[in-house]
């Protein structure tokens, strides 16, 4: 399965809401509280001011919507399972 991570910050009920999605679906996931020194850089790499935001290896798949969308129809699972395709003429070994 592939890591997710999601930045969060204090006292955000979207954030809430999709760590408790995650918990419930059994999906496991690393929790980045967002100090908001950190705000400049999260938003550089992401392009989003919103909170929270859920990333599946390095991907971002957006917030509490979308990750509620995805779990809805069923798309959630196989996001997280997919597996990563290597680019044609490239060796995965190394």
């Amino acid at each position: 399965m592939k890591t997710v991570k999601i930045y969060t910050i204090e006292n955000c009920s979207y954030c809430k809401l999709a760590k408790t999605l995650l918990t419930d679906r059994d999906i496991p996931f690393e929790e980045v509280l967002v100090e908001p020194s950190q705000l400049p850089e999260l938003l550089r790499q992401s392009g989003r001011k919103t909170f929270p935001q859920v990333f599946v290896d390095e991907s971002l798949i957006g917030g509490y919507a979308e990750l509620e969308a995805l779990d809805k129809n069923g798309e959630l699972n196989r996001v997280l399972e997919e597996e990563k395709k290597t680019p044609r003429g490239h060796c995965c070994c190394g």
